[in-house]
């Protein structure tokens, strides 16, 4: 399978297969949404239009970057996230990258979400489409993120086939700027503790498939078949 990747800013609507990568962490702390018990995750744009989706569906909850908020009930931390009792709910997530970059693929007939922690299974679910090229989309610093070019890099070898080693790919993204500063503290909402969790390879046995329903960017896992169209891979 061909591939690409691109930033956000360079999504022209042509992608017919695209996945949009957020390691650090929008698309790690989805897949901790999802692990423990939410339904589904609707993406917005900015904040007020995360709250208003939140005030207009009773039961819903709030997810959002930076420091806590009035309204918003979770932070976009992996470790916080973990802790939280969510199941059979529906979050809004809103993030300054990750959200902004799956928003501006909707329209492709295979729109993902990935990170280290769900990059196996997404890679079998790529493969089981058939399709034979991808758009990856590197969210973070203006789609310089290395830990995103990192997991966009691992994911196009493991579409090659055959045993790939994450080491490589994972210390390039434990070396990145977002990661450095996460163990710093210096983006707030955030824990220390975000980094190691953004960095485990296939922590998650799913995939995460963006659709629209009633105007609304809705993400929900996906089961990835084992092995499907992937000689050398399976999920740990």
């Amino acid at each position: 399978m061909r591939s690409r990747t691109v930033a956000t800013s360079d999504v022209d609507g042509t992608e017919k297969v695209a996945v949009v990568i957020d390691v650090m962490r929008a698309f790690t702390t989805a897949a901790w949404v999802f692990h423990r018990g939410a339904d589904r995750i609707v993406l917005a744009a900015d904040g007020d239009r995360a709250l208003a989706l939140k005030a207009s569906n009773p039961g819903w909850l709030a997810l959002k970057d930076g420091t806590p908020a009035r309204g918003f009930d979770l932070t976009n931390s992996p470790e916080l996230v973990r802790r939280a009792d969510l199941a059979g709910r529906t979050v809004v997530q809103t993030t300054t990258a990750g959200t902004v970059g799956a928003l501006a693929v909707t329209e492709a007939e295979w729109a993902l979400c990935g990170s280290f922690v769900v990059a196996g299974a997404t890679a079998r679910l790529l493969a089981s489409t058939g399709a034979d090229a991808v758009t990856f989309v590197a969210t973070g610093e203006g789609g310089r993120a290395a830990e995103d070019r990192a997991c966009a890099d691992y994911l196009a070898e493991l579409l090659g086939g055959g045993h790939v080693d994450p080491a490589p790919y994972v210390r390039r993204a434990r070396d990145s700027t977002a990661a450095q500063e996460l163990r710093d503290g210096r983006r707030h909402g955030s824990r220390s503790a975000d980094v190691g969790l953004c960095l485990e390879v296939d922590r998650f046995d799913f995939a995460m498939r963006v659709t629209l329903k009633a105007g609304m960017a809705v993400l929900r896992p996906v089961a990835a078949r084992p092995g499907a169209g992937l000689a050398g891979h399976r999920a740990r």
